[in-house]
């Protein structure tokens, strides 16, 4: 691969690329590593990506604690 074209793939030695034919033209495009939290972000997207502390569970659950048998 030319090395301009390498530079404005921003690609070096140990990183992958993708070729895909669209018609009579092939196109290059550098291709991603995805993380483990990349992937869990992509298939669950409303799961928070960093696990609470003991403290915030505590207090999530005496908030819900609160609220479920809150006097009416």
């Amino acid at each position: 691969m030319p090395a301009e074209v390498r530079k404005k793939l921003g690609v070096g030695p140990g990183s992958t690329v993708e070729f895909d034919e669209v018609g009579d033209q092939v196109v290059i495009r550098r291709t991603v590593r995805h993380t483990l939290d990349n992937v869990r972000a992509i298939l669950a997207p409303n799961r928070p990506s960093k696990p609470k502390t003991l403290a915030e569970l505590k207090d999530g659950i005496g908030d819900y604690m609160r609220k479920k048998h809150a006097r009416r």
